[in-house]
């Protein structure tokens, strides 16, 4: 049991310092390409993560659930064939996937950007981008399969070294690129952005090459294991690949749903602020919406739904017992936990927009990129209940209505993203987005209360109570930006808005926590996790 909890430890830490490291390099990237650059770079990633997860189709985290389900009844044969059915399989699949993005590039490209301004964005970077991040299917497929066999052994030390080292990798690849194509040789954006994108494939490449050292210094023992073992199922391939399938399960576009409504924005955005008029800000207004801007929004999402998503193990069993009461403590808590942390920390965001842009990337256009992050800021709140909702649904084997309910909020998305931005501007965009992401999160909750009569009281009083807290919080963070604002030009100075904004978290998320603390939010909705704030608090 250590062993287990030392390596979902492991795994987690890794996954934490891979996002950190994702976040913090956009900040030099940003001042060496601009919005312009993070348009074009979001241009080329999110079809790129919604091949990969085509081409993958879950595979990888089946074949780690198929190996440990054949090692405990001893059969290492069996879980042997299958990673080398794997790694076939998603060589093939990683390879035409490469080749349908790579051939693909000019048709999406030219459905994405429809006026050519050669002073901007044409449809030729775009299809440049595309096909240089596109090399990368070629090598994570696969790669990702080695990870799944590792994980099946309950060994996360590969998968860990391997997502870190990919990451470095890849940030270390990119920067230089950048920093090469537009400081030294003095060139194009599109350039820098395409050696950017290429980047991904270096950091699978460096990521295979740890996995291939793994596999050779272990391969010994796992081979030693095979000869020891006295017997095995001698399952059929197409059996194994039936069972391997049936693991995926249809969750695959629930862990899309994001990059599904961007890649909406990606073939409507451009065209609307077009026709509405806008299309001297497009550029810039879609890159703090799909790639700098999210990246703010998505780290108290993904903080929080770590900490929710922890519960759903026991909660599968807790269904299947039918112990009604226990089931109804344990969605209780996944759902609070996400509003406890995510409401203060969206809200926040919202009131302290234009600082935490200025501060991250620079205060050149910060009337359009600090109004729209205020503006999409709380979309992180739907992005996580629908995360945390869409599994809770997979705890009490309602699974496929996630999809249902992503398809219902997709298809809104489609027909009234459009308009939306014609009425409102690149806000639209923003406000299409919070339709879907609310539409799907209403109809999962409903089919969590219609499936198991869950009671939803305890939910509602939490909220209005996190909502007292989180306005007393924006009073605060207003006073200190009114004190501080009369002596610090925060408005003017980069220095200024990074101190503004330390004062602002800090005034305000000191306040926020006192009071969630006293008042035991924390202590009913974290249980033990709040211990070290008694040592600050001292209640």
């Amino acid at each position: 049991m250590s062993n287990i909890v030392r390596g979902a430890m492991l795994l987690t830490a890794a996954s934490f310092l891979s996002k950190f490291l994702g976040m913090i390099y956009v900040i030099p990237f940003n001042a060496m390409v601009g919005e312009t650059g993070g348009t074009l770079y979001s241009f080329a990633y999110i079809p790129y993560n919604i091949i990969l997860s085509i081409s993958t189709i879950g595979v990888p985290l089946a074949v780690s659930k198929f190996v440990s389900k054949y090692n405990a009844l001893g059969d290492y044969e069996t879980g042997r064939r299958m990673f080398k059915a794997g790694i076939t399989l998603m060589i093939v699949t990683g390879f035409l996937a490469f080749l349908a993005l790579f051939f693909s590039a000019d048709w999406l490209a030219e459905r994405m950007i429809t006026s050519d301004d050669p002073q901007g964005i044409t449809s030729a970077n775009v299809a440049f981008v595309i096909r240089m991040v596109s090399f990368a299917l070629i090598v994570i497929p696969a790669m990702s399969i080695v990870r799944g066999f590792f994980q099946g052994y309950q060994s996360m030390g590969p998968t860990a070294v391997s997502q870190v080292v990919e990451q470095i990798a890849r940030i270390v690849f990119l920067l230089t690129a950048a920093f090469i194509v537009m400081v030294v040789l003095d060139g194009e954006i599109a350039t820098a952005v395409g050696f950017a994108t290429f980047a991904a494939f270096i950091g699978g490449l460096a990521s295979a090459i740890v996995l291939w050292g793994y596999w050779r210094k272990r391969k010994s023992g796992l081979d030693k294991q095979l000869q020891q073992q006295t017997y095995t199922n001698n399952i059929p391939k197409k059996d194994l690949f039936i069972e391997l399938f049936s693991y995926a399960g249809p969750f695959i576009l629930v862990g899309l749903a994001t990059s599904l409504y961007q890649l909406v924005d990606q073939f409507t955005f451009e065209r609307a602020m077009v026709a509405s008029g806008n299309e001297s800000i497009w550029d810039v207004a879609f890159s703090v919406i799909n790639f700098y801007g999210h990246k703010l929004v998505i780290i108290p999402v993904t903080l929080a739904i770590g900490l929710s998503l922890a519960i759903l193990p026991a909660l599968t069993k807790t269904f299947t017992q039918n112990n009604r009461e226990l089931l109804y403590d344990q969605i209780n808590q996944a759902l609070q936990i996400v509003l406890v942390l995510v409401i203060p920390a969206v809200v926040g965001l919202s009131f302290l927009s234009d600082e935490a842009y200025g501060a991250l990337y620079g205060l050149g256009n910060i009337e359009i990129t600090g109004s729209l992050l205020g503006w999409y800021a709380p979309v992180g709140l739907l992005f996580a209940l629908f995360t945390v909702s869409s599994n809770l649904l997979q705890g009490i084997n309602q699974q496929k209505f996630a999809v249902i309910s992503l398809s219902a909020g997709l298809l809104l998305k489609i027909l009234l993203n459009i308009q939306l931005i014609h009425m409102f501007g690149a806000k639209g965009a923003i406000f299409g987005t919070a339709l879907a992401v609310g539409t799907a999160v209403t109809l999962n909750l409903w089919r969590v209360k219609k499936t198991i009569q869950f009671p939803f009281k305890q939910v509602i009083k939490r909220t209005m109570l996190i909502i007292i807290f989180v306005i007393i919080m924006c009073i605060v963070i207003w006073i200190v930006k009114a004190v501080f604002g009369m002596f610090i030009p925060y408005e003017e100075e980069r220095w200024a808005t990074i101190v503004m904004l330390a004062l602002g978290v800090g005034s305000g998320g000191i306040v926020y926590l006192w009071l969630a603390y006293e008042s035991t939010l924390l202590e009913r909705t974290l249980g033990d996790r709040v211990r070290v704030l008694d040592k600050i608090f001292r209640r």
